[in-house]
This record gives structure tokens, C-alpha cells and sequence, in this order.
């Protein structure tokens, strides 16, 4: 892949395909308020380390995640992407 290509893939979000769980999974993420690892775990039938993997993927492709604690439940969310905060 060339520079150009390079600055290219790093600069645009790439939104995971329509229907799948990597979808429905950043979905959730977006809801603004937050989702625990159980709601995500319950919303895609995966394990917790695949949706650990699957976050990353998605930090991966500019998203950006962030976590924080009520209670004792970790939360996470998608905040602006990096993408638009760099622009």
C-alpha cells in the first residue's frame, strides 16, 4: 500500500457491514449512555473476549472508545470518532 493509500484508510471511518453483529455491536455502543460487557455479550451471542477483539477492531478503524464505572459495572461508548476530532 502507498503513503497516499495509507493516509487515506486511517482518515475515513469504515462502518462495519449492514446486519452483522460488529454492527450491533457499535450500535449499542452509540446509544449514548453507555453498554456493559454483559449487554454486549447477550446482544451478539459472543464470548467476552470476542467483544473485546471486536472493540479493537473497531478502535482500529477510528472509533473511540472509552470506558468508565457505575457501581461496579464497566461501561463503555463510542465518543466522537477520531476521525472528526482530528479535523
Amino acid at each position: 500500500m502507498s503513503t497516499e493509500q495509507d493516509a487515506a484508510a486511517t482518515s475515513a471511518l469504515t462502518a462495519p457491514r449492514a446486519h452483522s453483529k460488529s454492527e450491533r455491536l457499535l450500535t449499542l455502543l452509540c446509544t449514548g449512555s453507555g453498554v456493559s460487557l454483559e449487554d454486549m455479550i447477550e446482544a451478539t451471542g459472543w464470548q467476552a473476549h470476542t467483544v473485546r477483539a471486536a472493540m479493537t477492531g473497531l478502535r482500529k478503524r477510528g472509533y473511540l472508545i472509552t470506558r468508565h464505572v457505575e457501581g461496579n459495572t464497566t461501561v463503555w461508548s463510542v465518543a466522537a470518532p477520531e476521525a472528526e476530532t482530528a479535523a
